[in-house]
């Protein structure tokens, strides 16, 4: 199927989804508003692909093709002749709303025009569009290189075409896909991984654990891979209150509500791996 695939977003996701899409022979744009951003997302991939290539995983000459088939550009318009659109920029509606807007009057028919959102309902963010049934959640996992598992969420109107499409492109890419069959805020992953964080950073702030204590606990009695603590400043504290609170504000159940702690931490620019401090130093 591989075919052309536009990213919008260059990221931390947006990267990601460049990089697996490419490696499997896609055609990749990827698009940002500024080219300081496009150059941090392109050093990310190739930082990438270099490491996947030093440990024997790709060959150095597979590593560069991949990297010869993303092209990154600041202009929407060139999202116009992509099989696949997949939007991973910040959980902000009215920032996908403006996006959707756009992509509608550019993308050629039948296009999938995908959101990579985790929390935010699918129906909401096709509402602006005059085709909410070529909407779709692609949702990836982060760091998306490793993360094998894509939930592919449908929207009230998604038709099954669509999601065959969006299918197709992500197992392409190498991932393993769930149906969410409903948009409810949050879908399945996020919905199940809030509660459990905010109940885990609550344990925290209460003093009640240590956060390198509570991920032990998750990782040798429950067989957690990694601690919830430790997973929250991979993907970002951020992301993670974005997600929480739109849940929050979804369901008004108590469960959902962002704890104070993890409200301080993002406003004191405290974020996890990416600026060097969150549960945890690096």
């Amino acid at each position: 199927m591989a075919g052309r695939l536009a990213v919008i977003g260059s990221g931390l996701m947006g990267s990601g989804i460049a990089q697996v899409a490419a490696q499997a022979g896609w055609q990749v744009t990827m698009r940002d508003l500024d080219e300081a951003s496009l150059s941090r997302g392109v050093a990310a991939i190739r930082d990438s692909l270099g490491r996947f290539a030093a440990k024997g995983k790709i060959s150095a000459e597979d590593a560069e093709a991949a990297a010869g088939r993303i092209t990154t550009t600041t202009d929407l318009e060139a999202m116009a002749d992509a099989d696949v659109v997949v939007e991973a920029i910040y959980e902000k509606l009215e920032a996908k709303h403006e996006v959707f807007r756009a992509l509608d009057k550019i993308c050629k028919p039948g296009a999938v025009l995908g959101t990579n959102t985790s929390a935010i309902p699918i129906t909401q963010i096709a509402a602006v569009t005059s085709r909410p049934e070529s909407v779709v959640g692609i949702h990836f996992f982060s760091p998306v290189p490793m993360m094998k598992l894509v939930e592919l969420v449908r929207g009230y109107q998604t038709s099954d075409e669509t999601l065959a499409d969006a299918r197709n492109f992500a197992e392409e890419v190498g991932k393993t896909c769930v149906e969410v069959k409903r948009d409810v805020a949050g879908f399945v992953s996020n919905r199940l991984f809030s509660a459990l964080l905010v109940e885990a950073i609550s344990l925290v702030e209460s003093g009640v654990v240590s956060a390198a204590d509570l991920d032990t606990v998750m990782k040798l009695g429950f067989g957690h891979a990694m601690g919830p603590l430790a997973t929250v400043d991979l993907t970002g504290l951020d992301v993670m209150l974005n997600a929480a609170s739109n849940i929050y504000h979804d369901t008004a159940d108590e469960k959902f509500f962002p704890p104070e702690l993890l409200q301080r931490m993002v406003t004191a620019g405290d974020l996890g791996r990416k600026t060097g401090k969150g549960f945890y130093t690096y």
